[in-house]
């Protein structure tokens, strides 16, 4: 499976292929609005801030299948994150991510990778190289900024080319 052989809606309206960031890489994160952990918005953030212009795409996915708390619509979500954590990163419409419904992203992850890589969680990350491979992913509890991610990140930012 392909990142770039994939789309979303955006949050603001009109279609996201993810070909869009080919020869980037991607950190895909599911998100919610009343989780425990939606204070990772602000390191989201503050990662896009630090590794744009290197190439660095950050994604949230709104996702409401945790304890329902992604309640909102897109123009709420949309509101939230930009009043509350300045989100500037691209964002897409909310969509389920495990079940019968999860976009098909999250199905074929499961499908190459097994089930156990879907997210248990809201913030699970997933980080996704220049040529769209997956080259690592960590759960929830595991903050963006983590020394290990960061690893990756910069990693993989190092190989990035146009």
């Amino acid at each position: 499976m392909n990142l770039f052989e994939y789309s979303f809606a955006a949050l603001g309206g009109g279609a996201m292929p993810m070909e869009r960031f080919r020869n980037q890489p991607v950190l895909v994160v599911n998100t919610a609005s009343e989780c425990g952990y939606t204070s990772q918005y602000a390191q989201l953030q503050a990662i896009y801030n630090d590794y744009r212009q290197s190439g660095l795409v950050v994604l949230g996915i709104p996702c409401n299948d945790f304890g329902e708390q992604e309640p909102g619509d897109d123009a709420a979500i949309a509101a939230f994150v930009q009043e509350t954590y300045g989100v500037t990163f691209p964002m897409t419409s909310k969509y389920s991510v495990i079940g019968p419904q999860a976009h098909p992203l999250f199905r074929g992850l499961a499908e190459s990778r097994g089930g156990d890589i879907l997210p248990r969680w809201n913030f699970y990350k997933y980080l996704f190289n220049r040529k769209g491979a997956l080259v690592g992913h960590w759960p929830s509890k595991t903050p963006p900024d983590d020394p290990a991610i960061i690893h990756q990140v910069t990693r993989n930012l190092q190989s990035w080319s146009l």
